[in-house]
């Protein structure tokens, strides 16, 4: 079973930046893809950003490109999401997620962490 936990998350303010980090424990799959979604109070969970086991490819939701980074280590069992210039409707849970090959739905994911606030001010 794979465990993930993600860490980083926090209030600033717009215009800000913060850098969210997911690791994976257990029985892991350094050859899955990861990804990071989100999901603000009272709306669904949406697809931020992804990158395949190798990261060779990366993917982004429009309303994030060119602001977000997501990235891996070296390892491969841990994957990162730099966040630039926030703006107050990035406000969410941010979850981090395995799947066999890297999508944009959550319904591809086989496992998720449990999630952790970001908060930006306006």
């Amino acid at each position: 079973q794979v465990q993930l936990v993600e860490s980083g998350g926090g209030l600033v303010q717009a215009g800000g930046s913060l850098r969210l980090s997911c690791a994976a424990s257990g029985r892991t799959f350094s050859t899955d893809a990861m990804g990071w979604f989100r999901q603000a109070p009272g709306k669904d969970r949406e697809f931020v950003a992804a990158i395949n086991w190798s990261g060779s490819s990366t993917y982004y939701a429009d309303s994030v490109k060119g602001r977000f980074t997501i990235s891996r280590g070296t390892a491969k069992n841990t994957v990162s999401l730099q966040m630039n210039s926030l703006k107050p409707e990035d406000t969410a849970v941010y979850y981090c997620a395995g799947a066999p090959r890297a999508g944009i739905y959550s319904g591809e994911y086989a496992y998720w962490g449990q999630g952790t606030q970001v908060t930006v001010s306006s």
